[in-house]
């Protein structure tokens, strides 16, 4: 039994953006939780789940600009769960996927600390998802592959990736030249059909859809940003026959129609 019983962490997924997509148990432990540390990718719809009187502490990270070290997010957990409070630790996406989410409960324990993981829906496939993707399809793919474009201490296996039916990229919006380059010198086709997607399932989300080889300079044509997943695949070119989903932004970006860039040209 933990020194600190009358603390625990919550380790939440907020989903990939659209304040729809929250699941039940994430809400409910937002209006239950005396804190709530949330990442900078979370919606502001999300955050008013939370009870007026809880604390917001904010710990977001910004890509290669100024971000809160993960070591300051550990001690703020473990800190606020000393004091003996609710803490719902608030992360987009899925928390063990590419959310350090495993970090946090690896330190939580370390420190006596009760905690629990509250899963949520990944970018990965609700993204994609978003862009009228499926990720895959009997006729074109019948395996993904998650990953991200940047690695802590290490390159990806670029070989490995390259062969991937369908490809799904964390984190490729910056390092968009480069991870095509690799992919290319791995062995994948400049004309495999590819798909990046700016800000998945918020009102901002848009779209470029090319060639691997192409992919780079309309992306920069249409000032593609941050946050932003690669799709690579024959799976992109399902986009084409499902022109309903394209025309509505597709239902999951639900809070006004997305804005679709088609090669850079919106």
């Amino acid at each position: 039994m933990s020194e600190y019983e009358e603390g625990r962490v919550y380790l939440v997924g907020a989903g990939p953006g659209d304040p729809e997509l929250l699941t039940l148990r994430a809400a409910r432990l937002l209006r239950e939780a005396d804190t709530v540390v949330h990442d900078r990718l979370i919606h502001p719809a999300v955050l008013e789940h939370a009870r007026p009187r809880a604390r917001l502490i904010y710990v977001g990270k910004a890509g290669r600009g100024e971000s809160v070290q993960q070591a300051e997010i550990h001690k703020v957990l473990i800190t606020q769960a000393r004091l003996g409070r609710k803490v719902v630790r608030l992360k987009g996406g899925d928390p063990f996927v590419f959310g350090r989410g495993g970090e946090e409960a690896l330190a939580l324990e370390a420190a006596g600390i009760p905690y629990e993981v509250v899963p949520g829906l990944s970018a990965g496939f609700a993204v994609p998802a978003s862009a009228a993707i499926p990720v895959t399809h009997r006729d074109v793919s019948g395996a993904v592959t998650f990953a991200t474009a940047h690695r802590s201490g290490g390159t990806p296996d670029w070989d490995f990736l390259a062969k991937a039916q369908t490809l799904v990229l964390f984190m490729a919006g910056d390092r968009l030249d480069e991870t095509v380059r690799a992919l290319v010198s791995a062995g994948r086709a400049r004309s495999t059909p590819a798909a990046i997607v700016e800000a998945g399932t918020w009102e901002e989300q848009r779209v470029v859809e090319a060639t691997l080889g192409d992919i780079p300079l309309k992306a920069r044509r249409a000032a593609i940003g941050s946050p932003s997943l690669l799709i690579v695949g024959e799976v992109v070119s399902m986009r084409s026959k499902l022109p309903t989903l394209v025309a509505r932004g597709s239902s999951m970006a639900g809070h006004g129609l997305a804005r679709m860039a088609e090669g850079g040209n919106e």
